[in-house]
């Protein structure tokens, strides 16, 4: 069960549509019938995705042609889907369900601080799959929403990184405070 809920899928349905045919005059329905998709935004589809177009995911993502979303979009997909036809009949709302879905960081940490410079380190999957292994994080993970694991490896970052040293300034006002607080205890002057 525990599984089961840290590892987040969308479920989306590409209903029937009825669309009509130029060169025959003729309606038709495409798909012929309502497709049912479970889709999972993870470490293990953009390792498949960048597999097949040999370019990172996370620095691509904003750029991508119709063809390489709809092909990421197969490969976040968990069940059988018999016409790969189908992902051509996603509705404008279906993707804007799959765009919230990938957006959402799943977890209720936050970061304090914003002002953070980014880093130019293009991220790959085997990037983040080093990271997994530095942090000892177990490989099923790879399964889970890629937010909650790249919050995951950062929590892991930042509780590993060495205390940042206190400035000067701080040192002394904080070694007054302390001296102070003792000559009060021991009601002294010196």
């Amino acid at each position: 069960m525990l599984k089961q809920m840290l590892r987040k899928m969308l479920k989306i349905v590409i209903p029937k549509q009825e669309l009509f045919n130029e060169q025959t005059n003729q309606f038709f329905y495409c798909p012929e019938r309502d497709i049912n998709l479970q889709l999972e935004h993870s470490l293990l589809s953009i390792s498949k995705w960048e597999s097949k177009w040999h370019k990172p995911f996370l620095t691509a993502k904003d750029n991508l042609t119709n063809e390489e979303l709809l092909d990421y979009i197969r490969c976040m997909t968990l069940n059988t889907v018999d016409n790969p036809e189908v992902y051509n009949y996603l509705t404008p709302e279906n993707v804007r369900e799959i765009s919230k879905y990938i957006g959402d960081p799943m977890t209720a940490t936050t970061f304090g601080n914003k002002n953070e410079r980014k880093s130019k380190e293009i991220i790959t999957s085997e990037i983040i799959y080093y990271w997994m292994v530095s942090y000892q994080i177990p490989f099923e993970c790879q399964k889970w929403h890629l937010n909650r694991l790249i919050t995951l490896i950062r929590v892991c970052s930042e509780k590993n990184a060495p205390k940042k040293k206190m400035k000067t300034s701080d040192v002394i006002a904080r070694n007054k405070a302390l001296n102070q607080a003792r000559r009060q205890q021991l009601h002294s002057r010196g």
